[in-house]
């Protein structure tokens, strides 16, 4: 993996670059996220451009920055987000039924879920829960919060990302 370093290569830069990269995580996220997803060392991959692509923490994936200007979420990511907020900001909660599915990558289906952030829409990037708050991963919500909870068919979430 590369190491936080821009064209310029000076330390104001790296900590532009990772402020800039907070201050998305937190429109995207909620306040503070930015400081639980990049907390301690990150390590920024950029494309060969230069635009930040992927950061890592301790060798495991936590975010991917898209083209669109928006995070997706690595379970490591995931993970830090579940701790820095309370429930139900972030999450998907689904039946302990639903654990060995999704945590193979399976989808969520609406079906089987118990709650879930009021704040989310079709696009988010979600932490897929156990009623416990396990997290069983993550993965891109498909419905409106209140369409997961009223639906008894179709898929909630697209899991990206499986908690083996």
């Amino acid at each position: 993996m590369d190491a936080l370093l821009l064209a310029d290569d000076e330390p104001e830069s790296m900590a532009d670059e990772l402020a800039r990269l907070c201050t998305i995580a937190d429109y995207q996220f909620g306040h503070s996220a930015g400081d639980a997803l990049f907390a301690g060392d990150p390590v920024v991959r950029h494309t060969a451009t230069g635009r930040p692509e992927q950061v890592f923490a301790a060798g495991e994936r936590l975010v991917t920055y898209g083209v669109d200007g928006r995070f997706t979420l690595g379970l490591a990511g995931g993970e830090r987000l579940r701790g820095a907020f309370d429930a139900p900001q972030v999450r998907v909660v689904v039946g302990e039924e639903s654990a060995p599915f999704v945590r193979e990558g399976k989808n969520a289906f609406s079906k089987f879920v118990q709650g879930v952030d009021p704040a989310v829409r079709p696009g988010d990037e979600v932490c897929i829960v156990g009623p416990d708050d396990d997290l069983f991963g993550v993965g891109r919500a498909t419905l409106a919060a209140d369409a997961m909870a009223d639906f008894e068919t179709g898929m909630a979430v697209k899991t990206r990302e499986g908690a083996d």
